[in-house]
């Protein structure tokens, strides 16, 4: 590296702080040359760092993956291990996945800054290939508890990390998009869920087929990310600065390197490298930022929308809706609106998708509540209701699924940002938790009566 590009002190003693500030304001990017000469070279190439990222949002396609695989196999996961009719062991083969979610988001703050984002994408992988074995081989409902737990605790490192990894390996101007397609990951996860496991109902012990499905992108994840570069802020940050220039090299290009180290060191100037206190989140200083990426997980996950991806195939049996059918509905529908985000995150801002999509979904629920007063027939009260949970998760995908993760990585100070995510991810499951106890204690009130 230092025989290409030379010291990269070079640029830090001949350009002041000054032109290192203008060219920041500048949507191009400058290096200035020995003799004071400017070289526009234009922005880095979008597809050397897309490689690492396709190998990182597999991490998000477990969690979706995860997320829906349990939609269409309850029923026939519940006979085969015997506790047909009983909504509350149901609902723990949903809910222990969240408490293992919570236990790993709690610390993937942590295992981030500590062994770096490769490592903890291979982390990540470990649990979930366990995690899925143990579900797929397991006799009764204590083994399928204990397999879903090991792979809640995957799932609650996964997507945090994602976040951060793909924000870092990202050039600026498609920072966006790449963002989004973490959100796009995790709807190919819970569609392609919902298709392997339609032939559950008919094939008896096809739902372990389901479970060993998932070893496999497990086991990718941990394969190729010892092919992926790991990030250059970690590395920076750690005080590795040639490796360091050596992936942004790899990830953005020769010529992008002194630009993007000055970039490194103007973003981390002032941050010690201690170890960052729990006690600091909350501190004045960072405690705003901290509480708005907690408040924005927690409207996400007060939506409701888990609700619907855990229990839509029994919103559709009892609407007299084939549940395969609807609930590929459900997966086009959020697939639909997350590349939709994707295309438009860079071109018309977060806060816009973000509005929008809120506001989106509150139309939906009220278009659900018309469908539930006595002004509307039957017949149009069920297009009502379909119609407005579909129109609710296309909403959903638009912003307010896609932007929190990808919006908090990017406004919290570089030496708090693995542990912020981490609180704010913690948050998120322990909401997304209350609101499928919720559901689960509307389910087993409607069981009983």
């Amino acid at each position: 590296m230092r025989g290409r590009h030379g010291d990269v002190s070079w640029m830090y003693k001949r350009a002041s702080s000054k032109d290192v500030d203008d060219e920041y304001g500048k949507e191009e990017t400058t290096i200035r040359m020995p003799n004071g000469l400017g070289k526009d070279i234009g922005n880095p190439p979008w597809s050397r760092s897309l490689p690492h990222v396709l190998v990182a949002i597999i991490s998000s396609f477990l969690f979706g993956y995860h997320l829906g695989v349990v939609n269409e196999t309850l029923e026939s996961i519940s006979l085969d291990l015997g506790f047909s009719g009983s909504t509350m062991a149901e609902g723990l083969v949903v809910s222990t996945c969240l408490g293992g979610a919570f236990v790993g988001s709690m610390f993937s703050g942590w295992i981030a800054d500590g062994i770096g984002r490769r490592r903890a994408f291979q982390l990540c992988a470990l649990p979930m290939i366990i995690g899925a074995s143990m579900s797929a081989i397991t006799k009764n409902l204590w083994g399928m508890l204990l397999g879903r737990l090991f792979v809640g605790t995957g799932m609650g490192i996964g997507p945090a990390v994602a976040a951060l990894y793909v924000s870092e390996v990202s050039p600026a101007y498609v920072r966006g998009a790449y963002g989004s397609s973490t959100q796009i990951a995790a709807c190919l996860g819970i569609l392609v869920a919902l298709f392997v496991g339609l032939p559950a109902k008919e094939i008896l012990g096809w739902w372990r087929i389901c479970f060993w499905v998932a070893t496999i992108p497990a086991a990718f994840l941990a394969l190729f990310m010892e092919f992926c570069a790991e990030s250059p802020h970690w590395l920076f940050k750690r005080g590795r600065g040639a490796e360091a220039e050596a992936e942004l090299e790899r990830l953005f290009g020769g010529l992008h390197v002194k630009y993007s180290m000055a970039e490194l060191s103007k973003s981390e100037r002032g941050d010690d490298a201690d170890a960052v206190k729990f006690s600091e989140l909350i501190s004045p200083r960072n405690f705003g930022v901290v509480f708005i990426g907690s408040t924005l997980f927690a409207l996400q996950q007060l939506s409701g929308i888990n609700a619907v991806f855990y229990f839509s195939s029994t919103v559709f049996k009892n609407a007299g809706v084939p549940s395969d059918s609807g609930n590929i509905c459900v997966g086009i529908a959020n697939l639909s609106g997350s590349i939709i985000a994707m295309i438009l995150m860079d071109k018309l801002g977060r806060r816009v998708l973000l509005l929008g999509s809120f506001l989106g979904m509150a139309i939906a629920m009220g278009v659900q509540a018309i469908a539930a007063t006595s002004f509307v027939s039957s017949s149009g009260a069920l297009s009502l209701s379909l119609g407005g949970m579909l129109l609710f998760v296309l909403t959903f995908s638009l912003g307010a699924g896609p932007v929190p993760s990808l919006l908090l990585s990017e406004i919290f100070p570089n030496r708090i940002r693995a542990k912020a995510m981490a609180v704010c991810m913690a948050v998120h499951w322990v909401i997304a938790s209350a609101v499928l106890l919720l559901q689960l204690r509307r389910q087993i009130f409607l069981s009983l009566n």
